[in-house]
């Protein structure tokens, strides 16, 4: 395993794993909302909702477009910080409830001046198989990974 002190850095692609079972859940929602015993003005907004929750999930989430979507996340003497498009690298103080699994790695995470907590996950096939597994190795036994950023 490398050093603790050796600075980590990764970025991931968008998920096509991810992106099917999103679009499959999605399509199992808008068929319950269909065949449910409610009125029309009911499946249709509930629906319509279910897209709404779509047109914001899958650039920000799942495909990764948006200039918002974490795509990088990198480990070094300042701590654990985050990467997107719009903001660059973002000191991140990552939550006990982080999953490092072989599968996939969720990663729940608090922005500094933030009250709520935020996650995303990084399915396997969004990372070469040895930068997933040095991935979930950090995550699992990095020093200090719960405290706050400076």
């Amino acid at each position: 395993m490398s050093s603790p002190s050796k600075p980590f850095e990764c970025r991931w692609q968008a998920s096509r794993l991810l992106l099917w079972l999103y679009l499959l859940c999605l399509g199992l929602a808008l068929l319950a909302v269909s065949l449910a015993a409610i009125p029309g003005w009911a499946q249709l907004l509930a629906g319509g909702l279910a897209l709404g929750h779509a047109a914001w999930t899958l650039p920000r989430h799942i495909l990764l477009t948006s200039p918002q979507a974490f795509t990088a996340l990198r480990h070094d003497a300042a701590g654990w910080q985050l990467w997107n498009a719009a903001q660059g690298w973002q000191a991140v103080q990552l939550r006990p409830d982080s999953l490092a699994l072989p599968w996939a790695v969720v990663v729940h995470f608090r922005l500094p001046g933030e009250r709520w907590v935020r996650g995303l996950c990084i399915p396997r096939d969004s990372l070469a198989r040895e930068v997933h597994r040095r991935l979930r190795v950090r995550l699992k036994f990095s020093r200090r990974r719960w405290q706050a950023p400076e």
